[in-house]
């Protein structure tokens, strides 16, 4: 079987965790898509729930497959989000980013009672940051702040090259937040909650890719199958 077809295994699964009555944070990414598409089925199919968007390319899915949204304003507080991640280790940290929408998505995950995390088994890994870690910034002070997240990811011992991410057109790539990002390729992050706490204290940085305690379980597709992993 191809990844996709693993992405909509686990994405399948997922719609277990969902109950009638549920507001849902909808994630981003090409397996959130998966499961994006396939609970509007379930909505088509009488099942009432109401969706918060973690990024324009998902509330435009959502409404043209017919999901009810609403936001974080109205609805602060949500019973699940279901989302994808880049890299996925043992104790449910994450990588995530990949797509540009980590603000937004950190933002509906923290807001939520649960959240589900939906890949591939080659999300899966024992030690995170082989997927370069994205670091969401303002564009005032640019080099300033690269400096700052060099310095503080060889502060864990977790150096290595960082890019400005470009978009198609070779312009710098900008969030749905109008920011910018920064990909940092560490290839082994052996302290991410220290990393993680560095990176929050640079002024220039708005969010990072690193989900630490937010995902609750990852549902995991593979050639052996689905597995479900709780944290803790």
């Amino acid at each position: 079987m191809t990844a996709d077809a693993y992405k909509r295994q686990a994405a399948a699964a997922a719609l277990d965790f969902v109950r009638p009555g549920m507001h849902v944070g909808l994630g981003s990414g090409s397996t959130s898509a998966i499961f994006v598409e396939l609970l509007a089925e379930r909505v088509r199919a009488g099942l009432d729930v109401v969706g918060v968007a973690s990024s324009e390319a998902t509330r435009r899915d959502a409404v043209r497959l017919g999901i009810p949204l609403t936001t974080l304003d109205d609805v602060p507080m949500l019973d699940l989000t279901v989302d994808g991640a880049d890299e996925i280790a043992p104790d449910l940290s994450l990588i995530k980013g990949g797509g540009g929408a980590l603000l937004y998505e950190k933002i509906v995950a923290a807001a939520s009672a649960r959240m589900i995390v939906v890949a591939d088994d080659s999300k899966w890994v024992a030690v995170l940051g082989r997927f370069p870690l994205p670091i969401e910034v303002v564009a005032f002070g640019l080099a300033a702040t690269r400096r700052a997240i060099d310095a503080a990811a060889e502060a864990v011992g977790a150096g290595g090259p960082t890019a400005l991410r470009r978009a198609r057109d070779g312009q710098p790539f900008v969030t749905d937040g109008g920011h910018l990002i920064i990909d940092a390729a560490l290839g082994r992050i052996e302290k991410p909650k220290a990393l993680a706490d560095r990176l929050s204290a640079i002024p220039g940085v708005v969010e990072h890719g690193l989900f630490i305690d937010l995902a609750h379980a990852a549902v995991i597709a593979g050639p052996d199958g689905v597995r479900i992993v709780e944290r803790g």
